[in-house]
């Protein structure tokens, strides 16, 4: 049976409230707003461009008409300055210089010199080192860099990590290699991909090699400060850095899936290269609304929905589209921000504490607009008790259940696996963790300030028909122009997962205390008391 969030609220004083809207209607409602993000007019919604600016100003205009609160810097918006780096991969060189002589790397077939997280060194020469996974997880007694020395080295890492510790805590890790390498004299690193682990098709990553990566203009916000080479090796062409060295991709890459330990090895080879980039400055604004709450104690507190807004613009054509106009990635999640906010304002009531909706720039850039957030917020930062975040919910098949990713980390698993129970739609776990979806969207940038914070998807469980509906919309429409209005989407499945998430900001923003890390939990440590 399906439950849907629609309780009669009253003003006070005011006799009758308008009829709620029927889920048909809620769903073409969202729908309308997904086909307006999502469409050619908005060019792909790339942080920085015109197209991106009127998705910001629509979801403005929408946000106005239900009479919310501006809550940006600047009006609704909160501007942002970075720096667009764009690598050019045919003027580029690249070689591993070892035993056997020069092997040329063509790019970016080959490999592919990443466009974020800062500049790249115009030239480098450097020896490699396989460093395993990795990670520096001393806290689970696993740290892939104890007695390595570094300086003036090249990493080499690989995808997983041990089958011990927890997903969360291995993504977390992940994100914080190149700030850690960077800090102990390594001058670059280099990612390798073991094949049961490929999650698109390497094709797909060399079509996008083209576009621009970027940055935060202030240094003082960016993770690595200094310039460092960070790149990625094709499966196919990874074997090349093991020449000569007594060990084979082959073999750390079997040992990778299945989640093995992994030998630290001092690689033969030495890469050399010539990295050609251009820059230039650009600036796009998040954009920030308000539903005030309504307890005197409590209204100057906020639980925050988030979602971004961009995407990935107009680049290489794919089966001759090159716009790639990011609907489900993530004009659904844009939309379902809208219809939770709409349906509460349709309510007539509001809860205790202020609600606080966050639409956020340069996700695909590296998370960038809710880092910029959540570092320097437009609220005070000690006010948002919690953040609930869309991203890619993949509405593509019937909704039984929903995965809550980092419900196992803070009270807000228990409030929606109370709030599941409720609306029929158990909490099922992530069944991807290696895919690193804890800190691959905005809640992550939340969480590093100690905010509790939860992300939602569509759940299934492996080996369904469901988790193959997933794989084939990864492997065809992620990240590509496929990702438009013509896909099938189960447009009333959706509003039923904004009402579950709805309900749990509602039961947040009521209680009588704010969420709180578990005490288990790694991410504790991040909470400002």
């Amino acid at each position: 049976m399906r439950l849907f969030l629609a309780v009669p609220f009253l003003l006070a004083g005011c006799a009758t409230v308008p009829r709620a809207p029927s889920p048909e209607e809620r769903a073409q409602r969202w729908w309308g707003d997904v086909s307006a993000l999502a469409d050619d007019g908005m060019e792909g919604r790339l942080t920085g461009t015109p197209g991106y600016q009127r998705a910001a100003d629509y979801v403005v205009s929408r946000l106005q008409a239900m009479g919310l609160e501006p809550a940006g810097t600047d009006g609704f918006f909160q501007p942002i300055a970075f720096e667009e780096q764009v690598v050019d991969h045919a003027a580029s060189r690249a070689a591993l210089i070892g035993p056997g002589g020069t092997t040329v790397l063509s790019l970016p077939q080959d490999m592919i010199v990443g466009r974020g997280d800062g500049r790249r060194p115009a030239r480098i020469e450097a020896p490699l080192v396989f460093v395993g996974y990795g990670l520096h997880i001393p806290e689970a007694g696993h740290d892939d860099f104890a007695g390595l020395d570094l300086a003036g080295r090249i990493a080499v890492v690989i995808s997983g990590g041990p089958a011990h510790i927890s997903a969360a805590l291995k993504a977390h890790a992940r994100r914080d290699r190149a700030r850690l390498l960077a800090e102990r004299g390594a001058l670059g690193m280099i990612t390798l991909t073991a094949p049961k682990a490929v999650e698109t098709p390497w094709s797909r990553s060399v079509a996008q090699a083209g576009q621009s990566g970027m940055y935060f203009a202030d240094p003082a916000l960016r993770d690595v400060k200094s310039e460092f080479f960070n790149a990625s090796v094709a499966t196919e062409a990874s074997e090349t850095l093991f020449a000569g060295s007594g060990h084979s991709f082959a073999e750390v890459a079997a040992l990778a899936d299945a989640s093995g330990p992994l030998p630290r090895v001092a690689l033969a080879r030495t890469l050399r290269a010539q990295v050609v980039t251009r820059h230039k400055a650009v600036r796009a604004s998040n954009v920030v609304a308000r539903l005030p709450g309504s307890d005197p104690a409590l209204r100057d507190e906020h639980v925050v929905f988030s979602g971004h807004l961009d995407h990935l613009g107009v680049g290489a054509p794919i089966n001759g589209d090159g716009l790639y106009n990011g609907a489900m990635d993530n004009g659904a999640g844009i939309a379902s921000l809208l219809d939770i906010a709409q349906s509460i304002v349709e309510r007539r009531a509001r809860p205790k504490r202020s609600l606080l909706f966050v639409f956020v720039t340069a996700e695909e850039k590296g998370l960038l607009g809710s880092r910029y957030f959540s570092l320097r917020p437009s609220v005070p930062r000690r006010s948002i008790v919690a953040d609930l975040n869309f991203d890619m919910a993949l509405p593509i098949f019937p909704l039984r259940s929903v995965i809550a990713l980092g419900a196992e980390e803070s009270s807000l698993g228990t409030v929606a696996a109370e709030v599941g129970a409720g609306m029929g739609l158990p909490l099922v776990p992530d069944p991807w963790p290696d895919r690193n979806s804890f800190v691959r969207s905005d809640q992550y940038s939340f969480i590093r300030e100690g905010i509790p914070a939860l992300a939602f998807k569509f759940g299934f469980a492996r080996g369904t028909p469901e988790a193959e509906i997933e794989r084939v919309w990864r492997s065809t429409r992620y990240h590509a122009p496929s990702d438009d209005l013509s896909q099938p989407v189960e447009k009333i499945d959706a509003v039923r997962l904004n009402d579950f998430v709805a309900a749990i900001g509602l039961k947040v923003a009521n209680a009588s205390e704010r969420p709180r890390w578990n005490d288990q939990s790694f991410f504790r440590r991040f909470a400002k008391d």
